[in-house]
């Protein structure tokens, strides 16, 4: 990672886990570790959606922003069942994760719906924290960088410069996924800088170097330390790994040294 020109993020995918009444012991445990670190690691925590609230309570006036698990890609309107940018927002709501690998393969999400609610968080100054990776059979095949650019250009289309900052990228590969089996620092620290080149395509090299770019997939505390010294490597969004604050606590101490 280099903070020299860009943020370090730590984002807790809670998934489906916990419930309503469990937030506020989570909160609590996780806050020293936010107190501590959170000048020099950006703390995100995304519950499901009837968690939100409790959420937002229980971190207020801490170093803990809150994010959603998803979004819809429409503003209002006979969505039953869907969660709008602006609901969230008003919530206070900071960050969303879009095209989660599994929103993509068991809620039949495309590269074009991903862009829609890449667009729909950005109207409603939230944050979007954008999966992309590539599944073990494409890898095999070697069409990791393929897929890759398809995916990485597919969300940001149409977004202006002017917000891209405000995107951050999370590379998850699929195969690494709640497996345990997490891509070796030279994977994860090559597809990272492939992103990061695609951007410097895009928008130029000011703003590629200020778009923060995470990995995730079986990250732990283990493999923290290794992943973050990457220089194109800028936080995780942590799964399994986020269920325990005290482990939590731990990547993000790991995360608020330096390394680059």
């Amino acid at each position: 990672m280099n903070r020299k020109y860009r943020n370090t993020i730590i984002a807790a995918n809670l998934k489906m886990n916990m419930l309503p009444s469990n937030i506020k012991a989570y909160a609590e445990a996780l806050k020293p570790a936010a107190s501590a670190y959170g000048k020099r690691c950006g703390i995100v925590v995304c519950p499901s959606f009837v968690l939100v609230p409790q959420a937002v309570k229980a971190f207020r006036d801490s170093r803990v922003s809150v994010g959603a698990q998803n979004v819809s890609q429409f503003e209002s309107g006979a969505y039953t069942g869907e969660v709008s940018a602006p609901q969230l927002a008003d919530l206070g709501v900071r960050y969303v994760i879009i095209g989660h690998s599994e929103r993509r393969e068991m809620f039949g999400e495309t590269d074009e719906t991903v862009n829609q609610k890449v667009h729909a968080a950005l109207a409603a100054n939230l944050r979007p924290i954008v999966c992309v990776g590539e599944t073990l059979a494409q890898r095999e095949m070697g069409i990791t960088s393929e897929v890759i650019t398809l995916q990485v250009k597919s969300a940001l289309a149409g977004v202006p410069a002017t917000k891209v900052r405000r995107v951050v990228i999370a590379y998850e590969p699929v195969w690494a996924i709640g497996t345990g089996l997490a891509a070796t620092d030279t994977e994860a620290a090559a597809v990272c800088r492939e992103i990061r080149t695609l951007v410097r395509g895009l928008y130029g090299a000011r703003i590629a170097r200020a778009v923060s770019i995470l990995y995730g997939g079986s990250m732990n505390e283990q493999n923290t330390r290794g992943l973050l010294a990457q220089p194109d490597i800028d936080g995780g969004l942590i799964g399994s790994a986020s269920l325990s604050p005290e482990t939590l606590s731990a990547i993000i101490e790991i995360a608020s040294h330096d390394y680059v």
